[in-house]
């Protein structure tokens, strides 16, 4: 068991949450009983992880999805009252990260999907390794879209959406940020990738990827933010006197 004010502190030492102009509120988002020896990680704070909190006599939940998005409704009404009376009633704290967990270099969603792909990282598209979202690498030699499919397939548990790049055999160089981050292909291409691997994808994302002539993998938001809050969590286990456990909730999205 531990104290709640000590593991925040760590999680805001090793993540440097002020670093970012994110969309949501980072750190301590639910405070609730001060001494902590079971930490529960997840991908979203929905019900169903909360339920699962509740089973478990978790004390800290932590997150990459928590809530109070910017744009969002301040009523707390409906699901959200739902949600934050559940936190409330077992005195369960809520830690949630976003964008520093997208970005650490150690730790992140982005840091732990390169490692699982076998990635050899070469910095970032966007700022410095670490401080940048959208990664590049070099894959294995000769690799090709179908190559990489089926590896992204045997990490994930899940067939990534395709949308080849005419004209573009081998991947050279590979780029890769997790979740919603469709729009960041133009950057991918900008840095000189062949391939772009993100969560999700729009309807502008085919036309932009064939037209610059990059691959594009629509790998699952939750399916590749499933691992850098379970690395945190590992993190938390190590250093303190707590049990943690990682509860993944189905989301095909």
């Amino acid at each position: 068991m531990t104290n709640r004010d000590d593991l925040v502190a760590t999680c805001d030492r090793l993540l440097e949450p002020e670093r970012f102009k994110d969309y949501t509120v980072n750190g301590l988002q639910v405070s609730g009983t001060e001494r902590v020896s079971r930490v529960m990680t997840g991908v979203t704070a929905c019900q169903a992880l909360l339920d699962e909190a509740v089973d478990w006599q978790a004390d800290l939940v932590l997150v990459h999805h928590g809530y109070f998005w910017k744009n969002e409704p301040v009523t707390i009404t409906g699901i959200k009252r739902r949600r934050l009376a559940t936190l409330l009633a077992y005195d369960i704290n809520l830690l949630a990260y976003h964008l520093p967990l997208d970005a650490h270099r150690e730790l992140g969603n982005n840091a732990e999907l390169g490692r699982r792909l076998g990635f050899s990282v070469t910095g970032c598209a966007d700022g410095e390794l670490g401080e940048g979202l959208v990664w590049l690498g070099e894959p294995r030699p000769g690799l090709d879209a179908a190559a990489l499919t089926r590896d992204v397939e045997a990490c994930l548990g899940r067939e990534p959406l395709l949308i080849e790049a005419p004209g573009v055999s081998e991947i050279r160089r590979v780029a890769w940020c997790t979740g919603g981050a469709q729009d960041m292909v133009i950057q991918a291409w900008e840095a000189g990738a062949d391939a772009f691997i993100s969560g999700e994808i729009s309807e502008r994302t085919t036309h932009l990827a064939r037209e610059m002539g990059i691959h594009y993998f629509a790998a699952g938001h939750h399916a590749t933010e499933r691992y850098g809050v379970q690395a945190l969590g590992e993190r938390l286990a190590a250093e303190f006197d707590v049990e943690h456990r990682f509860v993944d909730i189905d989301n095909p999205a």
